[in-house]
């Protein structure tokens, strides 16, 4: 009974040190994100985003989350015309994911050759790496995601 009690103790005194650690550390402070929800409605496709070969569909990421991150889907506006599309640039982000919904995309990154992403295909592009637009098929959507909501893209050509 004793060895049992004297056990209880140290693990006790074990779990209050943690504590007290736990409590010197700051908590993160995180904005303030509210729940929410984007239905699909074709009429929320709305011309009027960073490229004019593209319809972008908020989802309302942004407001949600008080600009953490934008979230929308691309659909890429046919036929694809290579001296509208194929300008180098590049993001001044944190963070850029791209998720291939349908069709296709061809692109070209600093530092790697030609690459066609397929439906289901995703990938990070690093900030501000420079990267073209080659290519795309006719009904090619993108779901990107991005932080912060708000960033500059620069044109290099």
């Amino acid at each position: 009974m004793a060895k049992t009690m004297a056990k209880l103790q140290a693990r006790a005194k074990k779990t209050s040190r943690k504590n007290a650690v736990a409590s010197r550390v700051k908590p993160k402070v995180r904005s303030k994100q509210s729940f929410t929800v984007s239905h699909f409605r074709t009429e929320d496709f709305r011309a009027d985003g960073l490229r004019s070969y593209a319809k972008y569909r908020d989802l309302g990421m942004s407001k949600a989350t008080n600009g953490l991150l934008q979230a929308h889907v691309i659909r890429l506006v046919p036929p694809c015309d290579p001296a509208v599309v194929s300008k180098r640039h590049f993001h001044d982000v944190d963070v850029q994911m791209i998720y291939v919904l349908k069709g296709w995309i061809k692109s070209e990154f600093e530092g790697q050759s030609e690459v066609t992403m397929r439906e289901g295909a995703a990938w990070l592009q690093p900030p501000r790496i420079k990267h073209t637009v080659l290519d795309y098929s006719d009904d090619c959507e993108l779901l990107e995601i991005i932080l912060p909501a708000e960033f500059k893209t620069v044109e290099l050509e």
